[in-house]
């Protein structure tokens, strides 16, 4: 979840769907989401897995923990590959700084804790920042349509880019947990005019989580495409790419170093060999 705070748009609605009168019972179906959402937030438990990423020159396979102190990863392929030993000596090196540094220690939690205050904030404002109608039940889930509540006011730039999207939202009714969500801006995003920056329209992003406890939902799949200018003539870019697989339960509470130890240790679940059998999610494409 701690991804979420990127929200910055993703795929258009069909081409032709037609909005209609906003739902209220769609818009309570998402406030109950996103309340079990945060709840979850405040007491998860502590997970292991894998993470593929497309790169500028090909793809790159990590490990992550998840700790009290944020996640610690470990990248163990390039491109399909083992890294090469002057590689995992980097690796190695970066990782033993941050464990042993009380200062790297402070900023990575720092850095942690900030994503988490952002990943509520932007969260919470699902129930108001939009209008939803109900599209269709489908394996299950509710499909709602969403668009900018032109009655919500954001008060800040995340809020701003946020509230800027429209898209496609999936519920999981019986348990209340969000599924899927795709969206796009529609405009330019401008900042102080346009002198200070913009987002450019037709970014888009899409999430999609699946069920690894009982209670607990993971991001699988995340999608981020963004481009802009800030502070006159410097282009924004931003690119993610990635799939997530081989969920595993850690103790509740680790610190970066036993996060580190686990690293260490293989796990059938969440391993290169377990990844080169795994092929990645087709992408999405813009409908």
């Amino acid at each position: 979840m701690r991804v979420l705070w990127v929200f910055l748009g993703i795929l258009p609605a069909a081409s032709g769907l037609l909005w209609a009168q906003p739902s209220e019972a769609a818009r309570q179906l998402v406030r109950e989401v996103v309340y079990n959402e945060l709840q979850d937030h405040d007491t998860h438990g502590y997970w292991r897995y894998w993470i593929q990423q497309r790169v500028q020159n090909g793809t790159q396979l990590e490990n992550q923990v998840e700790t009290a102190d944020g996640p610690i990863t470990r990248i163990v392929q390039a491109n399909g590959q083992p890294l090469a030993p002057r590689a995992q000596d980097a690796e190695q090196s970066r990782l033993d700084h941050l464990v042993n540094s009380p200062l790297a220690r402070a900023a990575h939690r720092r850095a942690y804790l900030e994503d988490e205050t952002r990943i509520r904030g932007i969260f919470a404002l699902l129930p108001d920042a939009f209008l939803y109608q109900f599209v269709a039940v489908e394996n299950g889930w509710r499909h709602l349509h969403f668009q900018p509540n032109p009655g919500f006011a954001p008060h800040s730039i995340q809020s701003r880019i946020f509230h800027a999207m429209s898209g496609d939202i999936w519920l999981d009714a019986r348990m209340k947990r969000l599924v899927r969500l795709q969206g796009h801006l529609d405009d330019n995003v401008d900042f102080g005019f346009g002198l200070l920056g913009r987002l450019d329209r037709g970014g888009w992003f899409l999430m999609h989580r699946v069920q690894v406890s009982p209670t607990e939902w993971k991001t699988q799949q995340l999608e981020i495409h963004m481009s802009g200018r800030a502070m006159l003539f410097n282009t924004i870019a931003r690119q993610t790419s990635e799939l997530r697989g081989g969920f595993a339960a850690v103790p509740a509470g680790i610190n970066l170093a036993q996060g580190m130890r686990l690293l260490e240790q293989p796990d059938p679940r969440s391993g290169p060999n377990t990844v080169a059998r795994v092929s990645p999610v087709s992408l999405s494409t813009r409908r």
